[in-house]
């Protein structure tokens, strides 16, 4: 078996710089069974210290001259499987040119229902040249098959795993700290928490609120007003900006309660995972793979205004035992569940069936084209 692993441009594999995705990528391959069957490909820039599995291309490349160099190394390597990681159009034009193999798109978020026909024809046209399709959780594969139905029997899932022993704290041993841990933006619903968080506080003056806020410099505009409400709170405050992942697990592991009143359909959560694992009692909206992140292990409220997050919160600080219970028993539920070595596990036996797939492809004769097109139904337009 060889696969080749695929990271879009300007991601990669530094730890001191990872996204959410790139963390996922990284632990899956530490855990990967055959880790020598692994080759990982990314922009030279974004690549850590020497290592034997790791090629690299010129950063700074457009689309078409880094698949080449893509494609340049495929040719070498000869892989039975080319796993692109998030983004469609460079991944699909690569499946198209590339040399035969079993092309795989790990999306790491939704792919969004189209808006009209020539939408679904586009995306759809591109969609097509995959052999599989791999997303984080059953809800963002069940909405995916709904859209696409043509595509329906393509799409495997795996969940995002969660390195527990990374982000372990004690959920006893806690500061009176409520966290906020996402993109600066309304889909997060970082306008909800600024509302809710300010009446907590008014509330209950012994504790404390801290949010960490990715994407911060295209989001300000939008997120300056809803920060303003917490100016009157000093110190009681802490906001960190795109801030590194060290960064982001220290305060974590400090935060007794975290927040994610997402309102839309999350692939999965990966937020929620390290709330859970840091030893948080979360309070979650549910939408999509959320609730697959945390089972029966969070508070779940509407997002359609910050009352019920602010009851939410409010329950969780006049309840000690029931915060306790509900972050210790996210902690466990994610280490049995989430764990790096179940996710891979899952993966790998993905991998060596997209690998027999594909030598069976390249044995027969006369060969056959790669991808067809389906027909492509045209699936219900216009949800968010």
């Amino acid at each position: 078996m060889r696969v080749a692993v695929v990271l879009p441009r300007g991601c990669g594999f530094r730890p001191d710089r990872a996204n959410s995705m790139e963390t996922v990528v990284r632990t899956l391959a530490a855990h990967a069974r055959s880790q020598s069957a692994v080759t990982l490909i990314c922009d030279a820039d974004q690549a850590t210290a020497p290592d034997p599995r790791l090629l690299t291309v010129p950063p700074g490349l457009g689309g078409r001259a880094r698949n080449r160099r893509i494609k340049a190394l495929l040719e070498t390597l000869q892989p039975d499987v080319v796993e692109y990681h998030q983004q469609l159009k460079s991944a699909s034009d690569l499946a198209a040119e590339g040399p035969p193999a079993t092309y795989v798109l790990y999306r790491h978020t939704r792919i969004k229902p189209p808006r009209h026909p020539l939408d679904a024809w586009r995306y759809g046209r591109r969609l097509a040249r995959f052999d599989r399709l791999v997303f984080v959780s059953e809800a963002a594969g069940q909405e995916f098959a709904a859209d696409y139905p043509a595509l329906a029997d393509r799409v495997s899932v795996v969940c995002n795993p969660i390195a527990v022993e990374a982000w372990r704290a004690d959920p006893a041993d806690k500061e009176k700290l409520i966290l906020f841990c996402g993109r600066a933006m309304a889909d997060k619903g970082l306008d909800l928490f600024c509302i809710a968080l300010a009446r907590t506080l008014d509330a209950h003056p012994d504790w404390r609120g801290a949010l960490v806020l990715g994407d911060w410099e295209r989001h300000q505009a939008w997120a300056d007003p809803y920060l303003g409400l917490l100016d009157r709170f000093g110190d009681r405050v802490e906001i960190l900006k795109s801030a590194p992942l060290e960064a982001v697990r220290a305060v974590t592991r400090r935060a007794a309660i975290a927040a994610t009143p997402s309102r839309v359909r999350e692939a999965l959560g990966l937020t929620a995972l390290e709330a859970h694992a840091a030893g948080c009692a979360l309070v979650s909206s549910g939408r999509g793979g959320l609730r697959e992140a945390s089972g029966d292990h969070a508070l779940y409220v509407a997002v359609d205004g910050p009352d019920p997050l602010a009851a939410a919160l409010e329950r969780l600080i006049t309840d000690p035992e029931t915060r306790l219970a509900l972050a210790r028993s996210g902690q466990t539920f994610v280490a049995e569940v989430h764990a790096p070595e179940a996710r891979a596990a899952q993966l790998d036996r993905l991998r060596e069936a997209w690998t027999e797939q594909a030598r069976r492809r390249r044995a027969e004769a006369p060969p056959r084209p790669r991808f067809s097109l389906p027909r492509l139904g045209l699936p219900p337009l216009g949800r968010a």
